[in-house]
């Protein structure tokens, strides 16, 4: 028999049972709704999260630490007390030539903060900040942007986060006068008093002047509180804080920021930085973790909904089973005019399949509307609440990816292949004589 032949054939011969196949349908079409409106949903909360997540920094940026041990073993630094734990890998300018030369990264810039008291003055107003000495000549190598003036830091020179301005107050505003507006910093010359105790607990103080070149965007990290200086600056301070001299080669450096090429070699980098006995922080290892939990969660709404197109293969299967016996004389006739064991096989498979297409067709349909309605929905919610906390607003609750309607479509069909399959083979097997006598 010709498949167009049998196409046609099959085709007519749901066609005659339009009420039966459609009754069988609609298992299908509810267990395929199911799964591609249940995984959409996981999708959906996975994409929101991620891209929340977003702003916890920068994904291909490691943060790295000197590797300490305590007792011949990695340990975690207990800020309850103890000693200071003895450190084993540390910082220098070694290491940072072995953290270069891995594949994938792209940049490796040393950072020290200053290690005593610091007020800023601007005119009438103080404020302050965490200042931060960067090994590098542009900030832009830490994946930051400017959005006043430039990144590009020198000596004389700092760079500003988003926040620090609203650091700023006024010592001598009286109660009930208005708080002054944050101050523009940019291209201000800001007077830096450094100030150290002594072991009598006499304050020693240190001015500094330093142009502001560039305030930075909001990163929603450690930039938007930071006053960027360069480094070798920020170690002479240090100097004169501590009153010893810093000797990097010997003691390293506390902190290093390490860029990477692209998302995916960050962990793999991060392996090997710890490897080499340092300690290494990145947001992509948090970022995986949450999406290792979406995907299971997908999994487990995917299931759910195969529950119920479990229910609906067994309907198929009963549906086929009775259409047999309904036409188990039909069914002699076409052996005796010729037609093979492997015609009528075919015969019922595509009847089966092609209620499971249906179901699945329309269980795409009806999934696509209820996402319409239900983002509109959720959105209007999660964007109420997001208001309130001052969070970013959600991206979306429902997400369908491109594959999921076609496999769902594919997997409802098979699922109906399967479940016509025994009805189908106890057609085939049928004698042409016993099924023309059967009544």
């Amino acid at each position: 028999m010709k498949f167009f032949d049998l196409l046609a054939l099959i085709i007519g011969n749901l066609a005659r049972r339009k009420g039966r196949v459609a009754l069988t349908a609609v298992g299908v079409i509810i267990g395929t709704t199911a799964v591609v409106l249940l995984v959409s949903l996981g999708v959906g909360l996975q994409k929101n999260a991620e891209s929340q997540l977003g702003g916890i920094g920068d994904l291909t940026r490691i943060t790295v630490y000197p590797g300490f041990t305590e007792g011949g073993g990695p340990v975690v630094i207990d800020a309850a007390g103890g000693g200071p734990p003895e450190q084993t890998a540390p910082l220098n300018n070694a290491a940072l030539a072995s953290i270069a030369a891995l594949p994938g990264v792209t940049a490796v810039i040393p950072q020290d903060y200053f290690q005593a008291g610091a007020t800023i003055k601007i005119n009438r107003l103080e404020g302050g900040g965490s200042i931060l000495g960067a090994g590098t000549g542009d900030l832009s190598t830490l994946g930051v942007t400017a959005a006043q003036g430039t990144t590009e830091l020198l000596p004389g020179t700092v760079i500003v986060g988003s926040q620090v301005a609203n650091n700023f107050y006024d010592p001598r505003l009286r109660p009930g006068q208005e708080p002054p507006a944050p101050p523009d910093l940019y291209d201000q010359t800001l007077n830096i008093q450094l100030m150290k105790w002594l072991e009598d607990g006499t304050v020693v103080t240190k001015d500094v002047r330093a142009r502001v070149v560039g305030v930075l965007e909001e990163a929603r990290d450690e930039p938007d509180w930071s006053i960027y200086m360069p480094l070798t600056e920020v170690e002479r301070h240090n100097a004169w804080a501590t009153g010893q001299r810093i000797d990097r080669n010997k003691t390293g450096y506390n902190t290093v920021i390490v860029k990477v090429d692209d998302v995916d070699n960050v962990l793999d980098v991060t392996d090997q930085i710890t490897a080499l006995g340092f300690q290494a922080y990145t947001p992509q290892s948090f970022v995986q973790g949450i999406s290792g939990f979406y995907m299971i969660l997908q999994i487990v709404f995917g299931a759910m909904g195969a529950i119920a197109l479990l229910v609906a293969a067994i309907g198929i299967a009963n549906t086929m089973t009775m259409a047999i016996l309904e036409r188990t004389r039909e069914i002699g006739l076409m052996k005796a005019v010729g037609a093979s064991n492997r015609d009528v096989l075919a015969i019922f498979l595509g009847e089966a399949a092609g209620i499971g297409f249906i179901g699945g067709l329309g269980g795409i349909v009806i999934s696509w509307g209820l996402g319409q309605v239900l983002n509109v929905i959720v959105l209007g919610y999660l964007a109420g609440q997001a208001a309130q906390t001052g969070a970013p607003p959600p991206t979306g609750a429902i997400a369908t990816p491109l594959w999921l309607p076609s496999a769902a479509l594919l997997f409802a069909t098979l699922m109906g292949l399967v479940s016509g399959l025994y009805p189908a083979l106890s057609a085939a097997t049928l004698a042409p004589v016993a099924a023309l006598k059967y009544e």
